[in-house]
């Protein structure tokens, strides 16, 4: 049950002041209701009480002053000081001591398990030892009373430490977790421009190459390979504009990620640089994740750039094997090294590697045995990674 709003707004306000302030305040209370009995009946004998109750009185109460800091030490103050109350008789009857039972309660609260059943047990039994049969039991409950209830705080009171400790916790793991996932998510798109970039570009400077070469000689030839130019700025534009949409605030509709569905659209623009590449599908196609595909794509788009800027091949295949639980990925060139003056930015077998691993795959490159050239073997599962069937 939720506390009610003015009994919140009430403990808000009393936590506000200083602990010694309301140390003080319980102080004055204590010695006001335990003082009333002087005021409020007269000495059956006609004198004043005597003075020795008023000093009793205050010496019961003043050692809370330091219950905070020595529970133990000012109950049992408390306890000697109401002990001796009775050495006189011109005092009247207390039935409460009320600065011996805040001082229990605060050992409850504040003392280790030890401390707390020994001073419980002293409390107890002395009560039982040196009152009336009545008076004992009155104690004793009294005493068991409060210390109960100092318990059911600190219960409650360590319950909710525990509660706020989880949160922050759960808080602090929240953020390490979206912290972690914009370094992935940094690393996704820094592959994904590299990957955009770096096939374009070689495209372009391959096509720019062999332009001015077969101007004089082929001009039909040369329109085609600035045409081959454009197309591949163009391509390479709208894929950066689906990578920057996924950099803005608002929550618009953006372009999606390209697919295998655009193999053949980029078979095409490659074999415009002169590569001859075929595409060749096995097996039956099926729905991949969408990590996973997008996956599949860049690792081949990044495996054709590299044929096309180091391997010098005259021509490669692609080759899609779809088998029950699997999607293989072959890309194998008949090249014998680089031909090319385009630079190696020496992160296309890296990124093809990562993202294979983050997919659950496996990959494998390197020089062809059956003949010169090079290959590129992937293993791309078809559920996705700690996914059950």
């Amino acid at each position: 049950m939720a506390p009610l709003p003015i009994s919140a707004a009430l403990r808000s306000r009393v936590r506000a002041f200083p602990p010694l302030t309301l140390d003080v305040a319980l102080v004055l209370l204590v010695m006001v209701v335990q003082l009333w009995p002087f005021f409020s009946r007269q000495n059956p004998a006609g004198p004043p009480w005597h003075w020795w109750g008023y000093l009793v009185v205050t010496a019961s109460a003043l050692p809370l002053l330091g219950r905070r800091r020595a529970p133990v030490v000012a109950l049992l103050a408390s306890l000697v000081a109401t002990g001796s109350y009775d050495l006189f008789g011109d005092v009247p009857a207390q039935p409460i001591w009320y600065g011996a039972l805040v001082a229990t309660y605060t050992v409850a609260v504040r003392s280790a398990h030890r401390p707390r059943i020994v001073v419980l047990m002293i409390t107890v039994g002395g009560s039982m030892v040196i009152s009336s049969s009545e008076t004992a039991l009155r104690s004793g409950v009294m005493f068991i009373a409060a210390y109960a209830v100092g318990r059911a705080f600190a219960a409650s009171r360590a319950h909710a430490e525990a509660l706020r400790e989880r949160a922050e916790r759960l808080e602090h793991e929240r953020r390490l977790e979206a912290d972690r996932a914009a370094v992935r998510e940094r690393s996704r798109i820094a592959r994904d421009m590299h990957d955009i970039l770096s096939h374009a570009v070689s495209v372009m400077v391959v096509q720019a190459e062999a332009g001015p070469i077969a101007l004089t000689a082929s001009p039909a030839r040369a329109e085609a390979a600035f045409d081959a130019i454009a197309s591949a700025g163009r391509d390479a534009m709208v894929q950066l504009r689906r990578i920057l949409d996924l950099l803005k605030d608002d929550d618009g509709a953006r372009s999606p990620q390209p697919t295998l569905v655009e193999l053949p659209a980029l078979v095409e623009q490659t074999s415009g640089t002169g590569l001859a590449l075929t595409y060749d599908v096995r097996g039956e196609p099926v729905p991949l994740p969408p990590d996973v595909e997008v996956a599949a794509y860049r690792i081949i788009q990044e495996a054709i750039t590299n044929t096309v800027k180091h391997s010098g091949a005259h021509s490669a295949d692609l080759r899609l094997a779809w088998q029950d639980d699997t999607l293989m990925i072959d890309i194998i060139d008949d090249g014998r090294g680089s031909a090319s003056s385009l630079p190696s930015g020496g992160n296309g077998l890296i990124g093809i590697r990562e993202r294979t691993t983050a997919c659950g795959g496996t990959v494998s490159a390197g020089p062809r045995t059956d003949a010169s050239g090079f290959q590129v073997r992937v293993r791309l599962p078809l559920t996705p990674r700690g996914a059950t069937v």
